[in-house]
């Protein structure tokens, strides 16, 4: 039984296109999850052996269970065009035996492919992880991950929701390994500008609210033009804690902002985006007019 190859080890991240996961033979047993020998090979989208697992294809024996996963405490997990992002994976299984530790190893990916890998995918830094037992019969494990925009999310296409893949072993021998165990969405970055002119300005005259709408590309590595997207144009008069929404503007053919208003009081004023599947929300910071 052979993973195939194009990486000689694995070490901390495993910077791939694709994981192929071994094949499991009909006589003989799964080994204890997706422990990955130092050696293993790996390949970038070649076939998978016959019999390799595919997504959504649990296998277990035993009453072992997997019964929480949370990943980056429960938050989107968003990227640029260069820093990559460290974060963590938390498995929680339990057994009447309990559970053995060092043997969860979640991997995080986006699609399945039909020969049994995965297109995108996030490997941890820590193998082992760090468990701590919760009661006789149940253990969580936390892994720390780290994800490159320059490496893992492949193109703009992987953008949205990404899956975990997990393990446990009992200390009775039973095994679980779940495919689909969590979910979390892997967001372009966006970012908003806003400006409010003239200033300063009469009270009740007319003025223009400009900004812009850009998100990441993980493709050219570059910020560009966010179009045809509704965000809020927002004021908050001074002394005031929060913003009101004054209108809803649509962002050009090249993420461009504009819209004009009446300025009645001193305060600021700022766009705000809700974000979409693939990219995140965002708020400019508000531009401060003084009104005469």
């Amino acid at each position: 039984m052979r993973i195939r190859a194009t990486v000689a080890a694995v070490t901390g991240v495993l910077a791939l296109s694709a994981f192929v996961v071994p094949a499991v033979q009909a006589d003989e047993r799964p080994a204890p999850g997706l422990n990955v020998p130092s050696g293993a090979e790996f390949s970038g989208g070649a076939p998978a052996e016959a019999g390799a697992p595919t997504a959504e294809a649990d296998d277990f024996s035993g009453d072992i269970r997997i019964t929480k996963v949370v990943v980056n405490g429960g938050e989107d997990i968003v990227l640029g065009t260069t820093a990559a992002k460290t974060f963590t994976i938390a498995v929680t299984a339990t057994d009447d035996s309990g559970i053995e530790t060092g043997n969860t190893f979640p991997v995080m990916w986006h699609t399945p492919l039909p020969n049994g890998g995965y297109y995108g995918l996030v490997g941890p830094e820590d193998i082992a992880g760090s468990c701590v037992r919760q009661s006789f019969t149940t253990t969580t494990c936390t892994h720390t991950l780290k994800i490159n925009p320059r490496i893992h999310p492949q193109d703009n296409t992987t953008a949205g929701t990404w899956t975990v893949r997990t393990h446990a072993l009992a200390k009775d021998g039973d095994y679980y390994t779940k495919d689909a165990a969590g979910k979390v969405k892997v967001l372009r970055n966006s970012r908003l500008t806003v400006n409010a002119s003239p200033e300063p300005v009469r009270k009740n005259r007319t003025i223009t609210v400009t900004g812009a709408l850009t998100r990441a590309s993980w493709q050219t590595y570059k910020y560009g033009g966010y179009t045809k997207q509704l965000v809020k144009l927002q004021f908050k008069k001074k002394g005031a804690k929060s913003y009101t929404t004054v209108k809803t503007v649509q962002t050009s053919s090249t993420g461009t902002l504009k819209t004009t208003v009446k300025a009645s009081a001193d305060g600021y004023w700022r766009y705000s985006f809700a974000g979409t599947s693939t990219t995140s929300a965002v708020s400019a910071s508000g531009d401060y007019l003084d009104v005469k």
